[in-house]
C-alpha cells in the first residue's frame, strides 16, 4: 500500500476534506490532492503533521507498517 491510499483513506476516515487537510498543511487543496494522486511527493514536514493530527506512526502512513500506532 502507498503513502497516497493511506494519507487518501486517513483522511476519508475521519470526515475531512482536502481543503480541511491542506489548510493543517498550511498549502493548497490543489497540492494535497497532488499529494494523493502522487503527483508531488509528500514533504517530510507534511508527513510529521499529519502523523500527530491522525496519531499514527510515519511507518503506517508510509506502508511499512499495518499497525497505526507503531510498533
Amino acid at each position: 500500500m502507498t503513502y497516497m491510499k493511506r494519507i487518501r483513506d486517513l483522511r476519508e476516515d475521519h470526515d475531512k476534506t482536502q481543503q480541511q487537510i491542506a489548510e493543517l498543511l498550511g498549502t493548497s487543496q490543489t497540492m494535497y490532492a497532488r499529494y494523493e494522486r502522487g503527483a508531488n511527493e509528500l514533504p517530510l514536514r507534511h508527513l510529521i503533521t499529519l502523523c500527530r493530527y491522525y496519531k499514527v506512526s510515519a511507518d503506517y502512513i508510509l506502508g511499512l507498517s499495518d499497525k497505526p500506532e507503531g510498533s
